[in-house]
């Protein structure tokens, strides 16, 4: 029937035994490749023919998108329209067999150039057949892209290499046409999975070809599962450090991936100490943290399918290679080494430690035999080219110097074997060696233990391979570079015991039979799906971004309006904007955003509007920037306070204990001198130490020695709390917080301006610290009502009632909160604390004893659809809303000094409903 292909099981059969055939008839001869995009296996097709079960019409299993550079087949023209494929080997596909587990799709470049559309269509078609889809690029792409920048960039970056010398100018040159390159090929392959993306897939991004892969998806779908798996080492933030100016893209495209995986743990250390050294972000033992959104960070080593290297043992065609090669090495010792002809695979430092073996143990020169297989690769690079000249150089002379007319020590192949063979050799070796200067896993140690079976051969590992912190405990370890070491590992290797040897081979056999491709795969899928839960958990309990327009619209409606604003990183310009030529100095004197001067004195003007700039800087600090507007000023979180056209009054406890600051100040003194860039401020109430431009992980260690000191001498019996920032640490007075001060700012603003109508519109915005953000739940007129609290006056204070005849705002729609705006709000911490004899009763000094205790929230008759709280740059807080940055907080005051007509109240009296013009929008992380 039409539109039910896959309904017939026997089908399914029919089309899963034909890619079979297919890969088995044009794989197996070529077991191993010069293309490092590619696998060392040859069932791809199959695994992906085995991965997908038709019932009813729709696949039965969660659809897995693998993207990478190269798909697992190569295409090769035969005429206008047709095409022949071959399949591509190497190291990705072999491991990818894992995909068994779900129904899976391919989409990669098919390693041609295809420029005319019938040939695109024609092969694209071939393809589709093999479960894949192809990305067309152009050979000027290819050639700025692949050739360029992957290659001649990143790859010997990332492998610790550097730009060779010679060519570091002309790459200086072109680096930013093949940057640019290198981001319009990852649109390229972003555009394909777009179009074949649907709901529910997991798209899954392979290797630094891709590093840009994973923005281009979230900026076009938020909702896809994206996860990026790297190949290759993740090089130290000093070497990542060296891009120039680029590496910040790079890293944070990346971080747009829910899930991000590596070999080994060291790889996912060094990406963490990277974003944290160089974006400035947060790093967690989960992964990195920007502004609420979690990337997970996790390494995941990489298998092989053992069961089919095991399988291939008992093969007519390996037992026919394996008699021949005893026969051919009978009494001879074989060690073997298969690599790809590469500057990181150590093969001329591995053969170099050989020739040391032979000249210090004359008695092993004609029985053992090292067999070293080097796939070309890069044939048309001169450094390759060089490579290969140097191996056959040492080779020869080492050949002439220790061989016989019989035999000679070294068998050296450049070219790369068939499948039968290759099992066959490594079921024969005795020692395998595998010396990688910087590279990833090394599958090809994992396929000489699958083949060890029964001859328990010894593995000599690089100490800087990846395999060596899986393999380690069975394997012996060796440091490439020191050829002493090598070879003295060598004989001790061909010596040694039965039993040692049984043991050895015994644990990596079980961790290479349990730590399979499929395993790999399986659960690197999982855990992305188990991220995208938890990001979706999150996402539930962090507040949207402000509706700018509902906001305005509420405001304009609105009689009598209170705007609470935050200084640092709310009313000043983004640290980004000051550039690497701002520097600490700039960044540490907090400047009003220019472009909120103009708004700010428009509302300060407005009669309706009352503004407070509430901030945990000094009484200076909001003079110099704000002495020329009409609003109250608030200083050390709200402890002086002023309307600039007055003096200074203080909030404080007049009997406040301030003996512990002199003590205080010497700690921080002692860490400001020991950690390089750090500060520290002294304020009146507390004081700050600051370590934001220090190197991040020693000014954490150092953060965590000074709480210590802290706690166990200045701090230990006194009156303080300590609030740590991102990357602060400030002691104050306890209950000092914006939210305790707020009552009492209020009252004293009622009082001041004398209002005749209630305040009915709050906004209030900040970067606040968590300790802080009781501001928010100040105003909430969601909370319930509080039960009634006696009216205990301050000393010396005289309760002034709020005139009962103010005018209330209709409830309208709103009407059960309205009712509950009208009550009284609850004593704050340090006044209930006072009210039981736990501290002193409060005396505000300097300021005028004439208002109640509740004269500033009692003034309030604000409903929930009239208040705006908003966290800026933050993900988690109490606040109601999301602003990102002071770049949104200047296109939010600009509307509102516009002072446009109101949105039109409903029928009922109250304010129309937000609506999705409103600009409201979701919860979701962005």
């Amino acid at each position: 029937m039409p539109g039910n292909k896959y309904n017939c099981k026997s089908l399914h059969t029919q089309k899963q035994a034909e890619l079979s055939e297919f890969f088995l008839t044009d794989g197996e001869n070529l077991a191993l490749s010069g293309d490092e995009d590619c696998a060392e296996g040859v069932a791809a097709a199959r695994a992906f023919a085995d991965g997908c079960e038709w019932q009813e019409g729709q696949p039965s299993k969660q659809r897995l998108l693998v993207v990478a550079n190269r798909l697992p087949v190569s295409a090769v023209r035969k005429g206008e329209d047709s095409w022949q494929l071959e399949i591509s080997v190497g190291g990705l596909v072999s491991a990818l067999l894992g995909v068994k587990e779900f129904d899976a799709r391919w989409i990669g470049w098919a390693g041609v150039n295809v420029p005319d559309s019938v040939g695109q269509k024609a092969l694209t078609k071939a393809l589709a057949e093999k479960r894949c889809i192809p990305v067309f690029l152009d050979e000027e792409i290819v050639h700025q892209y692949y050739n360029g920048y992957c290659n001649n960039i990143l790859w010997p970056l990332f492998h610790y290499l550097g730009l060779p010398q010679e060519d570091r100018l002309a790459t200086t040159r072109s680096f930013q046409s093949q940057f640019d390159a290198y981001k319009k090929a990852n649109q390229m392959f972003a555009d394909v999975v777009n179009e074949h993306y649907e709901d529910g897939d997991v798209v899954w991004c392979h290797d630094y070809h891709l590093m840009f892969l994973p923005k281009c998806l979230k900026e076009h779908n938020s909702k896809m599962k994206v996860g990026w798996f790297l190949h290759t080492p993740f090089p130290s933030s000093e070497i990542h450090r060296t891009l120039p100016s680029l590496d910040q893209k790079l890293l944070r495209s990346v971080l747009a991936a829910d899930l991000v995986g590596f070999h080994t743990y060291d790889y996912a250390r060094h990406f963490v100490s990277a974003c944290t050294r160089i974006l400035g972000l947060e790093g967690t033992p989960e992964g990195v943290e920007d502004q609420g959104k979690l990337t997970r960070v996790a390494a995941f080593p990489i298998g092989i399918d053992s069961d089919r290297f095991i399988r291939a043992l008992e093969l007519p065609q390996v037992q026919e290679h394996m008699k021949e090669l005893k026969e051919r090495f009978a009494g001879r010792k074989v060690m073997l080494g298969v690599d790809r002809l590469d500057m990181i695979k150590g093969i001329p430092q591995k053969i170099l430690a050989f020739e040391k073996f032979l000249e210090e143990n004359l008695n092993w020169r004609d029985k053992v035999v090292l067999l070293q297989i080097a796939v070309p690769t890069r044939t048309d690079v001169p450094e390759y080219q060089k490579l290969t000249s140097q191996v056959h150089e040492i080779v020869g002379r080492i050949n002439g110097r220790f061989g016989t007319l019989t035999a000679v020590p070294i068998h050296h192949l450049d070219r790369s074997l068939d499948f039968h063979a290759l099992c066959a050799l490594y079921a024969v070796t005795d020692v395998s060696s595998c010396y990688i200067l910087r590279d990833g896993m090394n599958l090809v140690s994992y396929e000489f233990v699958a083949c060890q079976a029964s001859k328990k051969g010894v593995l000599i590992l690089s100490e800087f391979a990846g395999a060596a912190q899986s393999l380690g405990a069975g394997a012996i370890l060796v440091n490439p570079w020191n050829i002493t070491e090598v070879a003295a590992s060598i004989g001790y290797a061909l010596n040694m015991p039965a039993d040692e040897r049984e043991k050895r081979h015994h644990h990596n056999f079980m961790h290479v039979t349990t730590h399979t491709s499929q395993e790999w795969a399986a659960t690197f899928v999982s855990e992305l799906n188990d991220t995208i839960v938890e990001a979706q958990l999150r996402t539930r309990q962090v507040p949207p971004l402000l509706p700018i327009k509902g906001s305005v619209d509420r405001y304009f409606q609105s009689n009598n309006r209170l705007l609470i604003l935050g200084f640092n990183a709310t009313l000043t310009e983004p640290k980004d904007t000051l550039g690497r030529r701002g520097g600490q100095i700039r960044e540490m004197e907090l400047k009003l955003h220019p472009d909120l001067k103009e708004p700010l004195k428009k509302l300060c003007d407005d009669p309706k509007t009352t503004i407070v700039v509430l901030s945990g800087s000094g009484r200076s600090v909001l003079d110099n920037n704000f002495g020329d507007y009409n609003m109250w000023l608030a200083a050390e979180n709200g402890m002086f306070l002023r309307l600039t056209k007055g003096e200074w009054m203080t909030t404080m406890p007049e009997n406040l204990n301030m003996d512990w600051v002199e003590s205080v100040k010497h700690v921080f003194e002692y860490f400001t001198e020991r950690t390089p860039r750090s500060h520290f401020e002294v304020r009146e109430t507390s004081l700050v130490w600051n370590y934001k431009y220090a190197d991040i992980e020693f000014g954490r260690l150092q953060a965590r020695d000074l709480l210590q000191h802290l706690w166990t001498g200045p701090i230990s019996n006194a009156s303080v709390d300590v609030v740590q920032g991102g990357r602060s640490v400030e002691v104050r007075a306890v209950g000092l917080t914006k939210g305790a001060a707020i009552d009492r700012i209020l009252g004293e603003i009622v009082h001041n301006k004398g209002m005749k109508a209630p305040i009915d519109y709050v906004l209030c915005i900040g970067h606040f610290l968590p300790k802080d953000e009781d501001l928010y739940t100040f105003f909430e007129p969601e909370l319930p009502s509080d039960p009634p609290v006696p009216t205990i006056p301050r000393p010396t204070s005289v309760p002034t009632p709020v005139n009962p005849s103010l005018p209330k705002i209709s409830t309208g729609k709103s009407g059960s909160k309205g009712s509950r705006l009208k009550k009284q709000r609850s004593l704050s911490t340090l006044e209930k604390r006072a009210n039981i004899g736990i501290v002193n009763a409060w005396r505000p000094t300097l300021m005028r004893d004439r208002m109640s205790l509740h004269e500033g929230s009692s003034v309030l008759d604000l409903k929930g659809d009239n208040y705006f709280s908003c966290a800026v740059g933050r993900k988690r807080s109490s606040a109601r809303y999301l602003l990102k940055s002071s770049d949104d907080i200047v296109t939010l005051l600009k509307e509102l000094a516009e002072g446009r007509e109101p949105m039109p109240l409903d029928s009922e009296g109250g304010a129309m409903p937000l609506n999705s013009e409103s600009g409201e929008q979701s919860s979701e992380i962005i």
